[in-house]
């Protein structure tokens, strides 16, 4: 339990990195950049998003906390699901600038309910 703050602290370090990756990616993919095929852009934010859920994980077992135990957390790895696919869409499977832009922001949004459901502990997140 003696490094719980510190893996807390660089999971949400990893999840600010992650999502900050994300917004530059889905920015480069509506406007069609060329610089999303550079290969740090295709390999960073794997390694950041591992290390993410890496840290997830290890805190889920230091606190001995399941998602069936508590609604909050398997509303946000159900949300992590969600975002991950509709970030694929953002970033690479949407057919049109519009569609990726529209899922970017889905995906941001979920992102965003994530982080009030970690916060909150509530699966209503920013709402409870």
């Amino acid at each position: 339990m003696e490094h719980y703050f510190v893996i807390k602290h660089l999971h949400m370090t990893a999840a600010a990195l992650s999502i900050t990756l994300f917004v530059i990616r889905a920015w480069w993919s509506v406007r069609e950049s060329p610089q999303l095929n550079a290969r740090w852009v295709k390999v960073l934010p794997h390694l950041i998003d591992t290390a993410l859920l890496g840290l997830g994980v290890t805190l889920m077992v230091l606190l001995s906390v399941w998602p069936w135990q508590l609604p909050w957390l398997s509303a946000k790895l159900l949300a992590l699901l969600a975002y991950i696919g509709i970030g694929t869409l953002a970033i690479k499977r949407g057919k049109t600038p519009q569609s990726r832009a529209i899922a970017a922001v889905a995906a941001i949004a979920l992102f965003v309910y994530m982080v009030g459901a970690a916060i909150r502990h509530s699966p209503l997140s920013w709402l409870a």
